[in-house]
């Protein structure tokens, strides 16, 4: 199924209006978190290091702090208060970096690498999950050197996202397997995806009622938790473009590499190997705003707390493997500002 709605605007050419972040990463930007209390930016490379940045009220940025894996980082995220960051990567293990300190430290550890950090706000307590190749998914407490509690998979663990209680765990197997984080060591319900091919990633929405996966076809699905909402569930093609004008049943498709959803409006963002960013409206299954091609793909994107600030890298996402990585390759970290019109969902008529 496809939206049938269309920019109600003409696209914007992003790269030209927003700011680009000082000193970014060597490499190419495989995960952006932005911190719950403060606009600091933080940012995971396959250069093996992490690194935060401070954004002012203008956007302007400097670096605040970097530290290291011993191998690509692949994901990050921070704690409820925003004063430590946690990340994973190839080197199986999960690290920490407390912001008041300036310390880090390895907080968990895999079989294989870590995919996904995720941290979990639970009434008990915040504590950290993180998936893995190895086809679990761990809870620590972080005064701990053990884990929690382990939750086995079929298969690796490639996407994971949480908004509590509902914890959604994509596997390479395409199935989704759901958690009700009130019965953590449960799987609750497991469902295979709408999509034909690998899942690339999955964002819970604000209200955890319901969640988005993106694939490597160029596709996304919207899937309910609830049986009684079924018949709400979707999949829509987006990141495609036409060969060219006289072809239009023949289409280049490009990887989604990210899923966001507006913090205030629930609005959903989509990045693709194409360069493009799209804002959709899932409830009206519109789409909002899209936004011109950058100079290279989207790896990653997130919003700030509030929803004003769009991060965004643009850099080699590795769907096209190693010989895609090529000298020269474009490599940014780059700030938009959201404006109303951008993000709102739509009028309902």
């Amino acid at each position: 199924m496809s939206f049938f709605g269309t920019s109600a605007s003409a696209p914007t050419p992003l790269a030209v209006q927003d700011i680009e972040v000082a000193d970014p990463p060597t490499d190419s930007v495989s995960s952006l978190a932005f911190a719950p209390a403060a606009d600091f930016l933080a940012a995971g490379s396959w250069d093996n290091h992490v690194r935060i940045y401070e954004v002012n009220s203008t956007g302007r940025t400097q670096g605040k702090a970097m530290y290291s894996h011993e191998g690509p980082v692949l994901s990050v995220c921070w704690n409820k208060e925003g004063t430590k960051l946690i990340s994973g990567g190839v080197d199986n293990a999960a690290r920490m970096f407390d912001l008041t300190t300036g310390q880090s430290q390895q907080v968990a550890a895999h079989d294989s690498a870590v995919k996904v950090v995720k941290w979990i706000d639970s009434p008990q307590g915040g504590i950290l999950a993180t998936a893995s190749w190895d086809k679990t998914v761990k809870y620590w407490d972080l005064r701990s050197a053990q884990p929690i509690g382990t939750i086995n998979f079929p298969e690796r663990c490639y996407a994971m996202d949480v908004t509590y209680p509902l914890m959604v765990v994509g596997t390479a197997d395409r199935k989704f397997h759901m958690v009700n984080l009130s019965n953590p060591m449960t799987i609750h319900k497991t469902i295979t995806s709408p999509l034909s091919h690998q899942t690339r990633v999955v964002a819970c929405s604000n209200t955890g009622d319901s969640f988005a996966m993106g694939s490597v076809e160029g596709r996304v699905g919207v899937h309910f938790v609830d049986e009684k909402n079924f018949s709400k569930n979707f999949t829509f093609r987006c990141h495609r473009r036409e060969k060219a004008p006289n072809m239009k049943d023949q289409s280049l498709v490009f990887a989604v590499n990210d899923l966001a959803f507006h913090p205030v409006q629930g609005t959903l963002s989509s990045c693709g190997s194409d360069g493009v960013i799209n804002i959709w409206d899932t409830d009206a299954r519109v789409r909002v705003k899209n936004f011109d091609p950058c100079p290279g793909p989207v790896s990653a994107t997130c919003f700030n707390r509030n929803g004003t600030i769009l991060a965004y890298a643009v850099s080699y996402d590795w769907s096209k493997g190693h010989s895609g990585m090529t000298p020269g390759h474009v490599n940014k970290l780059m700030l938009h500002a959201c404006k109303d019109d951008e993000v709102k969902k739509k009028l309902k008529r």
